[in-house]
């Protein structure tokens, strides 16, 4: 916010910062029981993707910076799996997570590209 770094401007760290916005909203609706359960872990995944995104980005090393990536593209992977949990018990609908959806794919594809450009 007060930084204005490297990773303020990537493309990522936009569509990054959607996706957290999206998923907050898709959980707001789920039942109160589940706020201190599948709510937040939701809401921790989807906030690691972008802070790790960050993060990385400071990083010197493309080895560090792709493990950084690594981390949020496995964060994004956990938000899915956390999604077919909550429409297994009923907490949702495909179409209620249409926007955390699409931000979710776009997010696995930037990331899926970053990692693949780092050098080995």
């Amino acid at each position: 916010m007060f930084l204005t770094l490297g990773h303020t401007k990537l493309d990522i760290y936009a569509i990054a910062r959607q996706f957290v916005k999206a998923c907050y909203a898709a959980v707001s609706q789920f039942p109160a029981e589940e706020k201190f359960i599948l709510t937040q872990q939701i809401k921790r995944a989807a906030l690691s993707v972008h802070l790790n995104i960050a993060e990385g980005s400071s990083r010197k090393s493309e080895l560090e910076r792709k493990r950084f990536y690594e981390i949020a593209r496995g964060s994004v992977i956990e938000v899915d799996a956390a999604f077919d949990i909550a429409a297994d018990l009923g907490y949702c609908t495909p179409e209620s997570l249409q926007l955390a959806g699409e931000a979710m794919v776009k997010c696995f594809k930037y990331l899926s590209a970053l990692i693949n450009s780092v050098v080995k």
